[in-house]
């Protein structure tokens, strides 16, 4: 009610505040106007300023809104912002006990390496051996319980501290060790019946312990190690020599051991990770340290060329001994485009990026937990997924190239943990949630494939070359990992011939039109004859000749045998099919030139 008026009561619009005349409004700040506080300067400046704006337009006022920031675009929300991508619900999936590789005696060695290799056909670890180093080369198929007498490839005097397969042979795996050497050994086809203690390649440069090895990615027989002499050599074991005792470059930018190498993708720049806290990209045929990173507050441990994406990732500690990764910019490595605090955990934390999917996985050292992010092109540059945990901890991890993922499951990634509490190696599956098991094309995009792009020689000469690409669409039979099947065919000669002659010479290739026809007609009558000899084409075995096995032991390494010679022989028909649909072209190519004269 107003004062001084004889006026009934009027019911208030608004119930909870009071309404004042024109002027008779309690001071901004004062106990009787409701809901402001006592504040400072600013409060009463922005209040004062509503309180001239009422006078002015003379309104009453019911309540004043609570003063609010401006909102800063450069500052995240704690909301988090959707993103459309299709790997925001991959799940991490172990394996059945029946499809783990148990009694496995995994090392107990310290080093920080992955002390795992995987490739589709083997699985390769480190293993305690009395009296030198040894590792364990252990078929795919053939899990459950490793039997205690299991041969070994054990040729080193001194610990192996790290091993890799041939990306390119999927029969041939380096191994270096404590004994200052780097051996290269050839896996045979069949199951292992005795232990290899001849290497097919010895390599003596080293003069201390030999740490880390790498293959190059593109280039065939091009070999990368770096030792306890801070040095990193390249070697060339395209030779006859069984003993090499020269590389063909010496990289010596180091000041200290090396704990990490990394590759672009066309192999033409390596990244390295060095205890001196430094990060450096060096030109490997010339030796020149191009960027090189001394950024104070991340001691790293671990670096990773991220594909195409012209970055680098770490992971390290930071200056408060968290767990931390970085991103950085491959061409500036003065201050990290991201850096992230993970935990307060002691283990080493493991990078490995899928470059087809452009997802990150970080493996914890000592934890059973692997983290998952998707690098983009555009800040934030990581997004967080998810997070797979598991209770058992992982001593050593390695992970399956892709062509040797099962695409039916929408599998794009697997990993083989080494669980030494258990004697266990455990592969965990990364699954997109699909409903349709038909071929995914969308997150199966052509990926490397097992073919050179480059010879040793070519590389050396300064020639880069991104990796031959290939289809994990199934049947595409484009995938093939043996060396026999790379030779060039006599079909790719004649398709040569005729392109070098141009057309000025088509007339004269008017009379070998019988000749083509002939020779595809002896290409199908010499795939029929051959039959048992192709028997043994792989695993140097003739099924039908075999004495019937006697043991489940034994039945169980020939039902093995059987289903590789199966796979084998499928790949060779899918070749073959390959060929006879390029010969019908080009004898389509043919009669169109036969036409035009």
């Amino acid at each position: 009610m107003l004062r001084g008026s004889g006026c009934p009561p009027v019911p208030l619009p608004c119930p909870a505040l009071p309404q004042h005349p024109r002027g008779s409004c309690p001071s901004p700040g004062s106990a009787g106007h409701p809901g402001v506080r006592r504040g400072g300067r600013a409060g009463a400046g922005l209040l004062g300023s509503a309180r001239l704006s009422t006078a002015r337009h003379g309104s009453h006022v019911h309540s004043l809104p609570a003063a609010r920031p401006p909102a800063d675009s450069g500052k995240m929300s704690w909301h988090p912002q959707y993103r459309s991508s299709k790997f925001r619900h991959v799940y991490g999936k172990a394996a059945s006990k029946d499809k783990c590789y148990d009694c496995v005696p995994i090392t107990h060695s310290v080093h920080d390496n992955h002390f795992c290799a995987v490739n589709p056909h083997f699985v390769a670890v480190v293993t305690e051996c009395a009296g030198g180093g040894a590792f364990l080369v252990i078929p795919i198929h053939q899990t459950g319980k490793l039997d205690p007498h299991y041969p070994r490839i054990c040729g080193h005097k001194g610990n192996v501290l790290d091993i890799k397969w041939n990306p390119f042979n999927d029969f041939v795996i380096a191994s270096c060790s404590e004994d200052a050497t780097v051996k290269i050994w050839d896996i045979p086809k069949h199951l292992l019946t005795r232990n290899i203690t001849n290497p097919k390649k010895e390599l003596l440069g080293h003069a201390r312990r030999v740490g880390l090895i790498e293959w190059h990615p593109t280039a065939e027989n091009i070999l990368f190690s770096s030792g306890y002499d801070y040095k990193i050599m390249i070697w060339n074991i395209d030779t006859r020599e069984a003993v090499i005792l020269n590389p063909v470059k010496i990289l010596d930018a180091h000041k200290d051991v090396i704990l990490s190498m990394s590759f672009n993708t066309d192999g033409s720049l390596l990244a390295t990770a060095c205890r001196d806290r430094k990060i450096r990209v060096i030109e490997p045929r010339s030796g020149t340290v191009l960027q090189e990173a001394s950024y104070k507050s991340h001691r790293v441990n671990k670096v990773l060329f991220l594909g195409n994406m012209k970055k680098l990732l770490s992971t390290g500690t930071s200056r408060w001994n968290n767990r931390q990764i970085a991103l950085w910019d491959q061409n500036d490595l003065s201050v990290p485009l991201v850096e992230e605090d993970l935990d307060g955990s002691s283990g080493l934390l493991f990078p490995f990026y899928d470059s087809d999917t452009n997802m990150l996985y970080v493996v914890g050292k000592g934890d059973g937990n692997i983290r998952y992010y998707e690098i983009s092109p555009e800040k934030p540059y990581l997004n967080y997924l998810t997070e797979y945990h598991s209770h058992l901890p992982q001593k050593g991890i390695g992970m399956m190239p892709k062509r040797g993922l099962e695409v039916s499951a929408c599998e794009i990634f697997r990993f083989y943990k080494l669980i030494p509490t258990k004697s266990l190696i455990e592969p965990v599956s990364m699954i997109v949630p699909r409903r349709s098991e038909s071929y995914q094309e969308d997150i199966y995009p052509l990926t490397t494939g097992a073919q050179p792009a480059l010879t040793a020689q070519e590389w050396l000469n300064g020639i880069n070359k991104g990796p031959l690409l290939v289809s994990l669409r199934p049947g595409s039979g484009n995938v093939d990992s043996l060396p026999q099947y790379l030779e060039p065919e006599p079909r790719l000669k004649t398709t040569d011939h005729y392109q070098g002659r141009g057309e000025a010479a088509a007339p004269a290739e008017m009379q070998k039109k019988s000749e083509i026809q002939d020779s595809g007609k002896q290409l199908e009558v010499r795939e029929r004859l051959p039959k048992k000899d192709q028997t043994h084409l792989s695993n140097g075995f003739d099924v039908f000749e075999c004495p019937p096995p006697k043991t489940e032991n034994e039945l169980l390494h020939m039902f093995y045998r059987q289903q590789e010679e199966i796979r084998r022989l499928r790949e060779v028909v899918n070749q073959r099919d390959v060929q006879i649909k390029q010969m019908e072209l080009e004898l389509r190519n043919l009669h169109m030139v036969i036409g035009m004269y």
